[in-house]
């Protein structure tokens, strides 16, 4: 089990008494019982390893992809940062992760223009992966990726890479060449990863129209929480979610603006002017949000705990670290947060910290000793 030094327990202690003094609650009524629960003295730290769901990888050839296609920043300026394998390790080592899930970021291999290259990209990365894992299976786990919008390509990949390269799931990005995923056109691609009860990472990217709506700011800040919500909004209104139950979607950020939006969707699927919106109307907004599971990339702190726990339980809750993308003050910020988590008793704060990612992946409970 992770011992943490005297140094981060006295940095979490920090991070709790800080998100304190600012507030971690603002929106929970005097009356809520989940306020009441928060304010029970003497939480202890979480401890135990961690499980990141939400960490990316760079190979060079995807790198050099991205130089030769002209691009020196992603999404509207954010940096690219530099990767290694020995660097993971020892981001890792630092903030106690047992096991580290690699999937690449946005934009993917949609920033290539040619098809037959996204999938000679995608097949690279998911072998570079596969590498990782075999020769670390207690250490590493990853997601495919795939080189849409072509969906037979896709479905070619999916097979390769989970039967073949034994990889843990698929990432897929919010949209894809401005289209979004309850487009009919992925409905194949749904009805696999059904059949397969698939994992499938769901990762914001920006939107079509961002130079419109960005206000010249990069995409993770402001777009990414909000194509995250249009996604999902799309695929409920389409069904898709419903008529594939058995595949395991994980949501980056804490659900990125979903949270705030969840009840305003159910009241928009009762509305008779809306001509494709849910069967089942607000019951089953209720049950598809309910049913997701979401990452706390970014968002490990008591706040977004407790809107989260509006939509979905504690067992639909597991961590994300955005490494390498997350500069690391903010990654130890968000680490300490998850650490110092208040509301929980032990076997939900640990269950966000590693046994919810347990579960989601099997594996791992199997591979990593003194996981229980």
């Amino acid at each position: 089990m992770y011992k943490m030094s005297r140094r981060e327990i006295l940095a979490v202690t920090a991070t709790a008494a800080a998100t304190t003094v600012m507030g971690g609650q603002p929106y929970a009524s005097a009356n809520d019982p989940h306020e009441q629960e928060q304010k029970r003295p003497g939480n202890p730290l979480c401890s135990c390893g961690l499980v990141d769901v939400h960490a990316h990888y760079l190979p060079p050839q995807y790198t050099q992809a991205l130089s030769d296609a002209g691009l020196v920043t992603l999404d509207g300026g954010f940096p690219i940062p530099a990767w290694s394998e020995t660097a993971t390790l020892a981001h890792m080592a630092e903030h106690g992760i047992e096991t580290l899930m690699l999937s690449v970021s946005s934009p993917s291999v949609g920033f290539l223009e040619n098809q037959a290259k996204r999938v000679e990209l995608a097949r690279h990365v998911n072998e570079f992966a596969a590498d990782i894992v075999r020769r670390n299976p207690q250490k590493f786990g990853a997601f495919a990726t795939l080189p849409l919008s072509d969906v037979d390509d896709s479905l070619a990949e999916i097979c390769y890479a989970l039967d073949e390269l034994g990889l843990d799931g698929v990432v897929v990005e919010t949209n894809s060449d401005g289209f979004y995923l309850g487009y009919p056109r992925f409905e194949p691609i749904f009805a696999e990863l059904d059949r397969r009860s698939a994992v499938l990472f769901l990762h914001p990217t920006s939107p079509a129209c961002f130079e419109a709506v960005g206000l010249g700011r990069p995409a993770p800040f402001i777009e990414f929480p909000i194509d995250t919500a249009r996604t999902l909004t799309d695929l409920i209104f389409a069904g898709t979610l419903t008529r594939y139950p058995n595949i395991k979607v994980i949501v980056s950020h804490a659900g990125g603006a979903l949270p705030a939006l969840a009840q305003r969707i159910g009241f928009a699927s009762e509305l008779p002017l809306l001509k494709n919106r849910p069967a089942g109307g607000a019951e089953e907004v209720r049950r598809v949000l309910q049913s997701l599971y979401y990452d706390l990339a970014g968002s490990a702190n008591d706040a977004a705990i407790e809107s989260l726990r509006w939509i979905t339980s504690t067992s639909h809750i597991v961590f994300g670290s955005d490494f390498p993308f997350t500069p690391p003050p903010a990654v130890a910020a968000n680490v300490n947060g998850m650490r110092a988590l208040k509301g929980l008793t032990g076997d939900e704060h640990e269950a966000i910290a590693r046994t919810n990612a347990h579960a989601l992946f099997p594996r791992l409970k199997q591979q990593i000793p003194e996981a229980s």
